[in-house]
């Protein structure tokens, strides 16, 4: 028998956020929980030479497939971009949803459980802010087969560090122990952050024309996307989460990999509100040539300039580990570039000099999709 604890904020009543009145609001006028593209479906690997995302278990072209379905199914919604929105007065409300995704499996093996909360977090909040909203509130569902108090402490923490990396509160969530589900010693985690943005404010990508400068923020790593590939690699290669990292000896492998997910919130909202910011993409399943298609106009291309960023090594050391060809690597990491912004030539200067850390990465010009040049 499935058992279910309900965790609510101070203020909330018989177990429901004081919210419940706005996402009523937002469910009547027809919106839906954005589901990105590039959701993962389960598919069977094979033994070729080579390792592919497919082949690990994942395969993005069913999921985009999915959400094309989904789309017909919601004609009213404006399924595909990074969160959905909807009017609230002269703001939007604008609602995002993620998980962690097999980062999970590598939590488990090395009995670390401190940072994938952090991930949870960072991987909704960076997909509204890409839409201008400042988070408000986050709400998580963590499931289990059976409930250890300790280690969902551990979870629920990192979720509160990174809500307050966030500057937004958690304000409820759904704890679920669901016997016979799961593995022992597992659990899967949701999560749902919801934020708002003025009307006038709202960053989509309209103005974006040929010419406009394309930058970039790094990641920290991996993050919360293609873990699934890389785990495969470990497998083949036989390599231990204890061993040395081959690119830092000062951590293990499982140290490096698990690095939490870079919350960009406060760069970009300070960006967005100094500078202006034509576009931003964070860099999730998919990779650069998945997602940055997600904000540029019709009739649009990005030309991104190979060597114009320090790819880590840790991309380096999957490829040749795993023999997985480049196009398959820029489709399913995000290659040392987290967060992407498109900007006018004329504010480059000053975009740099409040956020140093952002390099040029190339350029919009006319045509379609990405191109690595």
């Amino acid at each position: 028998m499935q058992q279910t604890v309900l965790r609510a904020s101070s203020g909330a009543v018989s177990g429901r956020p004081t919210a419940a009145p706005v996402a009523t609001r937002a469910s009547q006028r027809g919106r839906v929980a954005l589901r990105p593209v590039g959701a993962a479906i389960i598919n069977k690997p094979d033994s070729n030479e080579g390792l592919t995302y497919k082949k690990a278990g994942v395969d993005i072209d069913a999921g985009d497939e999915l959400v094309d379905r989904i789309k017909k199914m919601n004609p009213k919604a404006n399924i595909g971009g990074f969160g959905g929105l909807v009017p609230f007065g002269d703001s939007y409300l604008v609602a995002g949803t993620d998980g962690v995704g097999t980062k999970l499996k590598l939590a488990f093996d090395l009995d670390k459980h401190d940072t994938v909360g952090i991930d949870l977090v960072a991987m909704s909040v960076n997909d509204i802010i890409t839409l201008g909203a400042k988070p408000l509130f986050f709400l998580d569902y963590y499931a289990t087969g059976h409930l250890d108090v300790d280690t969902a402490e551990k979870v629920i923490k990192g979720i509160v560090d990174g809500c307050n990396d966030s500057d937004c509160i958690l304000l409820g969530g759904e704890t679920a122990e669901m016997p016979g589900f799961y593995q022992k010693g597992e659990y899967d985690l949701a999560g749902f952050a919801v934020g708002a943005v003025k009307k006038d404010k709202v960053i989509d990508g309209k103005s974006i024309k040929a010419g406009d400068v394309v930058l970039g923020l790094a990641s920290s790593g991996v993050h919360s996307n293609g873990f699934s590939l890389v785990r495969k690699v470990l497998e083949v290669s036989n390599t231990s989460l204890h061993a040395p990292c081959p690119w830092d000896k000062t951590k293990s492998m499982g140290e490096a990999l698990i690095t939490p997910t870079v919350i960009y919130v406060r760069k970009v909202l300070e960006l967005h509100e100094k500078v202006g910011l034509k576009g931003v993409v964070h860099i999730t399943g998919g990779g650069m040539p998945e997602n940055i298609p997600r904000v540029i106009p019709k009739g649009l291309g990005v030309n991104v300039k190979d060597g114009s960023w320090k790819v880590p090594e840790l991309f380096k050391w999957v490829q040749a580990t795993g023999k997985v060809p480049i196009d398959d690597m820029r489709r399913t990491f995000n290659m040392g570039v987290g967060l992407i912004m498109v900007v006018d030539p004329s504010k480059v200067a000053e975009v740099q000099k409040i956020a140093p850390d952002a390099f040029l990465l190339g350029e919009v010009v006319p045509g379609n999709g990405v191109k690595f040049v």
